[in-house]
């Protein structure tokens, strides 16, 4: 990508520059943040290669592993995040990379089996007004591989508190890069529902027409217990 403009929220641009990531990128920036919340913003953080491995791969840790984390590592010190969000009345909340480049990483180093990285400082005006989303991490390394749309759901799941959701297909389809047959997303959409029904990370999930006629998901929410 050379800034393209991300499929996202109405109330935001995002632009990114780099290697195209995925679910697996995901976790990793996640662990990322995970690993870093006790060290203050700005300065180096410190990680033996198979304690992340360990966090993120489930399972026997090998040379692919290693590979993987690697080139994963490199693809986030490489990416640029270009994002603006705007206020309901259009009026700008807060700015980032319009001027200046935004990374998840701003610094990785890497000798013997440690890293070393230390995350853009920026991080913390995106989360200045607590807008981020609680992740249910067990659950997630709990999806096997294969399903990743299941974790895309869990994400997505993650920025709404409402007890029901609709997402339109024709939007899930594009924010989710899925270039195959509609019918074939509509048969992934419902394998990864079935995921997250069996990992109780929502209730019920079915596809069904909205009151326009549009093919929709809807998920409903695990209720909470008061």
């Amino acid at each position: 990508h050379r800034q393209a403009e991300m499929v996202t929220r109405k109330d935001c641009v995002l632009e990114y520059t780099g290697e195209q990531l995925d679910e697996a990128d995901g976790d990793l920036i996640m662990a990322l943040i995970a690993f870093a919340q006790p060290y203050a913003l700005g300065t180096p953080v410190p990680l033996n290669r198979k304690e992340l491995l360990r966090k993120i791969k489930p399972g026997v840790i090998g040379s692919t592993q290693y590979t993987w984390l690697y080139r994963s590592m490199k693809r986030l010190r490489e990416g640029t995040l270009f994002l603006e969000a705007r206020k309901p009345d259009g009026s700008t909340r807060y700015t980032v990379g319009k001027m200046e480049s935004f990374n998840v990483l701003k610094d990785l180093d890497y000798e013997g089996e440690m890293y070393t990285y230390i995350l853009d400082p920026r991080w913390v005006v995106l989360f200045g007004n607590q807008e981020y989303s609680l992740i249910d991490w067990d659950k997630r390394m709990q999806i096997p591989r294969g399903l990743d749309m299941a974790k895309t759901l869990q994400r997505l799941l993650a920025t709404s508190s409402d007890p029901v959701q609709r997402y339109g297909l024709d939007g899930l389809k594009a924010q989710m890069d899925y270039t195959g047959r509609m019918r074939d997303f509509r048969d992934a959409l419902s394998k990864a529902v079935t995921e997250m029904e069996r990992l109780e990370i929502i209730a019920k999930g079915c596809i069904e027409d909205s009151t326009k006629g549009k093919p929709q998901l809807v998920l409903w929410l695990v209720p909470t217990v008061a």
